[in-house]
């Protein structure tokens, strides 16, 4: 198992939680922790480890960020205006590696990353490598030519284990997607419950 998989499945077995939704997910047949302490009878969890747990979960969804890079971005949500959780989930799936993952064009948000990052995705035209890039409206998002044949592509596109949200515009035609607008929290696909609002606690206390 590579250790993107295996950081994964970790991240799933420790919330308890299939937070990307997918079939082989641990979780499905073992709901414990990982570890040799993970099936101990699980304690009340204080308020603050609660909303440790929302932002673990929401970090981790989103694949490799860091600690430092996911703080930035609350920093920059909480500094707009309006309400500072539907700010963040925005901000989040304005990333690149979110919308090329949304479009389907990957089967992973790790494979998402890796995949802006080898070159393979172009924004209005032009490459841009960076995961971490924010797509702004009406931005159209592509995967470059020489790259639409790759198994990985293919296999994403033909999936059905998941359905492109309302903000973003697929053009399957054209591997090429037009990000709409930011979402708000109810519009996002997430297969778990996200508590953005418990994130905006931690930082706040």
């Amino acid at each position: 198992m590579s250790k993107r998989h295996s950081a994964k499945y970790k991240i799933d077995r420790r919330m308890g939680e299939n937070i990307w939704g997918r079939p082989k997910s641990p979780v499905n047949s073992r709901s414990y922790g990982p570890g040799q302490h993970g099936q101990r009878r699980k304690q009340k969890i204080s308020d603050f480890g609660l909303q440790l747990r929302a932002k673990q979960k929401l970090k981790g969804y989103y694949g490799n960020l860091t600690e430092k890079q996911f703080a930035r971005t609350y920093t920059e949500a909480a500094r707009r205006k309006g309400n500072t959780a539907e700010n963040l989930v925005g901000l989040l799936e304005s990333r690149l590696d979110a919308i090329v993952y949304r479009a389907k064009f990957v089967p992973t948000v790790f494979a998402a990353r890796q995949f802006v990052n080898h070159g393979h995705v172009l924004v209005n035209g032009k490459r841009v490598n960076i995961a971490s890039y924010r797509v702004k409206a009406g931005d159209v998002v592509s995967v470059r030519e020489k790259s639409r044949n790759m198994a990985l592509v293919l296999e994403a596109l033909s999936s059905g284990e998941r359905d492109t949200p309302d903000y973003i515009t697929l053009d399957a035609r054209h591997m090429a997607v037009t990000y709409v607008r930011a979402p708000e929290l109810a519009e996002v696909p997430y297969p778990v419950k996200m508590e953005p609002n418990l994130v905006v606690e931690f930082y706040s206390s």
